[in-house]
């Protein structure tokens, strides 16, 4: 009997032993937490998509037949928006002024930043999978884009959905044989999420994205693209012990090791931060981007002599490149951040977009409301770009309760993580990742 007692008191031992050890190599992320950072991805998102739109396109350059004059600077925050290379004539519909724009009469509008990530979760939950497949995800396009009037897509996205709707399933829609704008920047815009939806797991979540970053970008604008969604994914294992700057620049250099080497994507890189590390402010960086990467064609980006429209001002590159200057000198500052993607130039809708939702995550809704000392609402009109949701106007907390189930799934089906329903916690298996 004695010897039965011991070996139990034993057995009791090594099984508490091995769990200890196991919750060791395990990210144990609150879902009550998560949740109220996943309101503040939507709602930072949403905050600098509508801001950066007041200034898209204004300033893209003086190259090929579009001239759009001096590039803006900080000085130029809460003056007068110039017309942007669509509307000579007129300023932007948002807003008279360089400034943040907030909801619509209590809607934010989706937008193409917003809307096909909205698309994808929502096919990851309808589907109850974790990976989409390319009839799935041409479905779902198929049934929530517009066909014949407005449908907020452009360049890559555009000729994906006219490859889909001739029957081309992705990632063929992203072939450079049928779809020449596979440089563009579609993907960057609408693959982030991935990110989030598995935290702390890159591995997981470039999985997840694979075949929607394929679906319209190749080379170097797959590459930028998978850079984002990784910096979402690790922005769960940060050290809440140092500073946010600290942070964004330590997720930021694991990520840079997506891009390989020889692509002109992680020269971008290097020099970007460089400038930053210099001391340059992130008006002299913008300029030099825009002699380096434009002007001169150094480092392998060749947009300019293919002599495009714009100058590929939508090209994946030069807004990667406009987004670095955003993210590096906006040191993690919600406000700043957005004000220097906005003011950077180009596309400056999507650096905006992608940032204001990284630290929109980080510091949860609570935090973007005690940044701009105010709240907001949560109300999100995606039938103002896409239809044939459940919802034509959703909101944030359904739209993350609808996240967080994809999670669970994921958690418990695809990475023998472990969901606590009564605690509600996730237990998130942790191995070898991206340097």
């Amino acid at each position: 009997m004695n010897h039965f007692i011991l070996f139990l008191i034993g057995l009791l031992f090594f099984s508490s032993h091995s769990l200890n050890d196991l919750d060791k190599n395990m990210r144990i992320i609150s879902i009550p937490e998560y949740k109220d950072q996943l309101k503040g991805f939507w709602l930072g998102q949403c905050i600098a998509n509508m801001t950066g739109l007041v200034t898209e396109m204004d300033k893209i350059g003086n190259i090929g037949e579009i001239k759009t004059g001096k590039f803006y600077t900080s000085n130029d925050w809460g003056k007068l928006d110039e017309p942007n290379i669509f509307s000579p004539n007129q300023i932007s519909e948002y807003s008279e002024t360089i400034d943040f724009v907030f909801e619509q009469d209590g809607v934010w509008p989706a937008d193409d930043d917003t809307d096909i990530e909205y698309m994808y979760q929502d096919l990851l939950l309808k589907n109850k999978t974790s990976f989409l497949t390319p009839t799935q995800i041409r479905s779902g396009w198929i049934k929530h884009i517009k066909i014949e009037e407005e449908n907020f897509l452009w360049v890559s996205n555009q000729k994906a959905f006219d490859l889909m709707k001739e029957g081309v399933l992705p990632p063929e829609t992203s072939d450079p044989n049928l779809n020449e704008h596979y440089e563009m920047i579609d993907a960057q815009l609408t693959t982030e999420i991935f990110g989030f939806l598995a935290p702390s797991r890159p591995d997981i979540a470039l999985k997840m994205a694979e075949l929607p970053i394929l679906t319209t970008a190749r080379y170097d604008a797959k590459w930028i693209s998978q850079f984002y969604v990784s910096m979402y994914s690790l922005a769960t294992t940060i050290d809440t012990k140092k500073d946010i700057k600290y942070n964004i620049l330590t997720i930021a250099d694991k990520s840079r090791y997506l891009l390989p080497e020889t692509s002109y994507s992680s020269k971008m890189y290097d020099y970007v931060k460089g400038q930053y590390l210099d001391g340059k402010s992130w008006e002299e960086a913008r300029d030099n981007v825009y002699e380096r990467y434009q002007v001169e064609s150094k480092d392998g980006y060749n947009i300019t002599s293919k002599k495009l429209y714009c100058n590929g001002c939508f090209a994946a590159g030069i807004n990667f490149a406009a987004s670095l200057i955003s993210l590096f000198w906006g040191e993690g500052n919600l406000k700043r951040t957005i004000k220097i993607g906005t003011l950077t130039g180009w596309d400056s809708d999507n650096p905006t977009s992608t940032w204001g939702g990284l630290i929109g995550f980080i510091i949860g809704k609570k935090g973007v409301e005690k940044e701009f000392n105010r709240k907001f609402s949560e109300k999100y009109f995606i039938h103002r770009t896409r239809q044939n949701f459940d919802y034509e106007v959703d909101d944030f907390d359904n739209m993350a309760n609808n996240a967080i189930k994809i999670i669970t799934n994921m958690v418990k089906n695809e990475i023998n993580g472990r969901f606590d329903q009564e605690n509600q916690l996730w237990y998130i298996p942790q191995v070898d990742q991206i340097k």
